[in-house]
C-alpha cells in the first residue's frame, strides 16, 4: 500500500506535543470562526455572570478546524478542569457511568466524535445532560434494580465531523451548537503568523501566503506544512522563509499549488487516464490507485469535490473540467456528455454505484 500523505498522515507523539503547544489558550487568541467565537463568548460570559456552569456545547465541522481547541478554551474561560474522552471509547453504558460519576462540580467533559458513541450510552447521556442524574441498573431480569446516582453540575462539550448522525434527542439537549467553516487564505495566514512566532521562525508575507494557499482551508494542515517547511529550511541553511523556499519545500513533500497531495492527484490521474474521466465506481477507482475504498472516500474525495475537481453521480465518479486542466490534460470534446448526469450528493450506500465499464460505440 502506498505511503500516507502528508496532509492526512497520523500524527506522531512529537507532532502532537508541538501541535498542542500551538493551540490558542483563550478566545482572544483564536483566529477565524468569528460568528461561532462571538456566540460562544456570549454564552460563557453569561454563565460566569450567573455563577452557573455553562450550557452544554456541540461543535460540528470537518476535521482540523479547531473543535478540540475550542473545548479546551471553554474549560479555560470557565476556570474549570477538563476531562477528555471520545465516542469510540464509550461502548457500554457502564463506561459512561464511570466517567460521569467521577466528575467534579463545574468540570468540562469533552467527547470527541460523539456520534460514534454506543446507543445505550447515548440514552444514559440524555438524563445526565438534562437532570444531572443517571440510573445504574444492578442485576438482571425480574430482579434488576435501578439505583439513581446524582451528578454534580457539569458542562458537556461534544465534537462531531458528522452532525447528521447524531440522534435528534441528543442534539436538542445541547444549549449551544456551533458549526465550524473552512478558513480563508487570509485567516490561515494569521494562524501561520501566530504559529511562526511561537516556533521562532522568520517567514515573510509571501512565504505565509504560499503555505496558506496549499493548506486546504484547515489550520491543522497549515501548522503541519509550516513545520515541514521549517525542517526543509533548517537542512538547507535558509534563515528566512519566503515564497520560493516554501514552494520548494512543499513541492518536495508533493503538496501542489492547490493543496492536492499524492493521493489526490493519483485519484484524478487514474480517473482521467484509465477511465476516460468516468463515470467509475468508487471500489474500482480505489483499486486503481492501490488504496482502500474508505481511504479514497473519506480522505481524498471531500476536498476534491469541494474544489470542483471531482463529481459524484448516480453512476459513479467523474473528473470535472478543472481536474483535466490542473493535471495538464486537454479536455476531450463531449467527455461530460454522458446522458447529462445530475451532480448531486448521493446517500451512504452510493459507493456501489456505477462500477465503470466501457460503453459500446
Amino acid at each position: 500500500m502506498a505511503e500516507p500523505s502528508l496532509v492526512a498522515a497520523g500524527e506522531e507523539p512529537e507532532e502532537r506535543v508541538i501541535e498542542a503547544a500551538l493551540r490558542p489558550k483563550n478566545l482572544d487568541d483564536f483566529v477565524g470562526q468569528h460568528r461561532v467565537r462571538k456566540q460562544l463568548s456570549l454564552v460563557l460570559q453569561a454563565s460566569r455572570m450567573r455563577g452557573r456552569t455553562a450550557d452544554h456545547v456541540l461543535f460540528s465541522g470537518p476535521p482540523g478546524l479547531g473543535k478540540t481547541t475550542l473545548a479546551m478554551i471553554v474549560a479555560a474561560e470557565m476556570n474549570a478542569p477538563l476531562r477528555l474522552s471520545s465516542g469510540p471509547a464509550i461502548q457500554h453504558a457502564g463506561d459512561l457511568a464511570a466517567i460521569l460519576s467521577s466528575l467534579s462540580e463545574g468540570e468540562v467533559l469533552f467527547l470527541d466524535e460523539i456520534h460514534r458513541m454506543s446507543r445505550p450510552a447515548e440514552e444514559m447521556l440524555y438524563m445526565a445532560m438534562e437532570d444531572f442524574r443517571v440510573d445504574i441498573v444492578v442485576g438482571k431480569g425480574a430482579g434488576a434494580t435501578a439505583i439513581p446516582l446524582e451528578l454534580p453540575p457539569f458542562t458537556l462539550v461534544g465534537a462531531t465531523t458528522r452532525a447528521g448522525l447524531l440522534p435528534g434527542p441528543l442534539r436538542d439537549r445541547f444549549g449551544f451548537t456551533g458549526h465550524l467553516e473552512f478558513y480563508s487564505v487570509p485567516e490561515l495566514e494569521l494562524v501561520l503568523r501566530r504559529s511562526a512566532g511561537l516556533l521562532d521562525l522568520k517567514v515573510n508575507s509571501a512565504g505565509f501566503a504560499e503555505i496558506a494557499g496549499r493548506s486546504r482551508g484547515t489550520p491543522r494542515i497549515a501548522n503541519r506544512l509550516l513545520r515541514r517547511v521549517r525542517d526543509w529550511a533548517l537542512v538547507h541553511g535558509v534563515e528566512q522563509i519566503d515564497a520560493r523556499t516554501a514552494s520548494a519545500a512543499l513541492d518536495m513533500y508533493e503538496v501542489d499549488k492547490k493543496g492536492l497531495d499524492r493521493l489526490d492527484r493519483a485519484v484524478l490521474d487514474a480517473l482521467i487516464t484509465k477511465f476516460g474521466g468516468g463515470p467509475v465506481g468508487l471500489s474500482t477507482l480505489a483499486i486503481a490507485v492501490g488504496e482502500e475504498t474508505e481511504t479514497v472516500e473519506t480522505v481524498a474525495e471531500p476536498f476534491l469535490v469541494r474544489e470542483g475537481l471531482l463529481g459524484r453521480t448516480p453512476r459513479g465518479r467523474i473528473a470535472m473540467a478543472p481536474a483535466w486542466t490542473h493535471l495538464g490534460y486537454a479536455i476531450p470534446s463531449g467527455v461530460f456528455a454522458q446522458e447529462q448526469l445530475d451532480l448531486f450528493e448521493p446517500g451512504e450506500d452510493d459507493s456501489a454505484a456505477g462500477d465503470w465499464a466501457p460503453e459500446s460505440q
